[in-house]
């Protein structure tokens, strides 16, 4: 028995819940996951894992193991990494999940200068709006736009999306220019709604002007989960959009949007990457993070907001 792969499957399980999804995150098959669990249990002479037809639990042996475990693996990879220097280029498989517009906008375009850097680095990309289960996903981290409910996770402000209000010629052609927010609240004005993962609704949004305030919610006909039919649905004409400036900004070169509401003010959006508090911050891990905050820099660079 290999004490490593051994050790790595037992994690994986606990982290996934299921022999199932942990054999398909590590590309094994279920039958070695399982013998690799078996075989572990034997040397340790615990049961480890309490097993049923529905779930798999960890024992109280088993969580212990379990924080051992994730801590001699985290050793292990940082001793990989740190040998020579020239071994000391980090390497190693790196699962990612990120705004799909970001995603094909910003991150993408530049992994090439990544990969110039650390070319040893495999990157699995989730392109996504939806909110990840990171342990039962087996994902290292997670970009996403807004405050994190998620209190549980590691997170690191990398960017402040500064944001505007937008709308296609052919969609102003037909309804006529609004000339003040509230008129997408009682006219026959229609907004583009989005729906947010964390609560499956389209939430409003605060615009200020001098010492008015509003939050604007506005009335849609369509609204969409993803960041990219969001934006498309907007280039059709099909209502207006709150669209963060790296979104909008080629769009408005080009004639296809047209910015609303002259000298009305917007929130800007903050931008994190987040990760769970027992994922271990790998070299790999560490070198993506600084690299997005890099990247961020030059395209949402962080507003420092005043002391409340």
């Amino acid at each position: 028995m290999d004490r490593f792969d051994a050790m790595q499957a037992f994690v994986r399980v606990v982290e996934a819940g299921s022999f199932t999804k942990a054999a398909e995150t590590l590309h094994m098959s279920k039958t070695t996951v399982t013998q690799l669990v078996q075989q572990l249990e034997a040397r340790l002479r615990v049961r480890l894992l309490n097993r049923t037809t529905r779930k798999v639990n960890v024992t109280a042996d088993g969580a212990v193991f379990y924080e051992r475990a994730i801590r001699l693996l985290a050793d292990l990879d940082d001793a990989e990494t740190s040998l020579s220097t020239a071994q000391s280029l980090p390497r190693g498989r790196l699962r990612v999940d990120v705004p799909s517009p970001l995603a094909a906008m910003i991150l993408v375009p530049a992994l090439p200068g990544f990969y110039q850097r650390y070319p040893d680095i495999q990157i699995d990309l989730g392109v996504s709006d939806r909110i990840i289960d990171m342990l039962d996903e087996n994902v290292d981290c997670v970009v996403r736009g807004g405050e994190l409910k998620d209190q549980s996770l590691i997170a690191r402000r990398v960017g402040d999306l500064a944001l505007g209000v937008f709308a296609a010629p052919s969609y102003l052609a037909r309804e006529g220019i609004p000339l003040h927010p509230r008129e997408l609240e009682d006219s026959a004005h229609r907004i583009v709604g989005f729906l947010w993962a964390r609560t499956g609704k389209a939430l409003p949004y605060a615009m200020h002007k001098d010492d008015e305030h509003l939050h604007i919610k506005g009335r849609h006909a369509l609204a969409v989960d993803d960041g990219n039919a969001y934006l498309a649905a907007g280039l059709a004409g099909l209502g207006v959009l709150w669209l963060p400036q790296y979104m909008s900004r080629p769009h408005e070169a080009q004639g296809a949007l047209v910015p609303l509401f002259e000298g009305w003010r917007l929130e800007s959006m903050p931008l994190y990457v987040a990760y769970p508090p027992n994922r271990h911050i790998s070299a790999k891990l560490r070198v993506f993070i600084d690299w997005v905050v890099e990247l961020m820099a030059q395209h949402a660079p962080i507003i420092d907001r005043p002391v409340s």
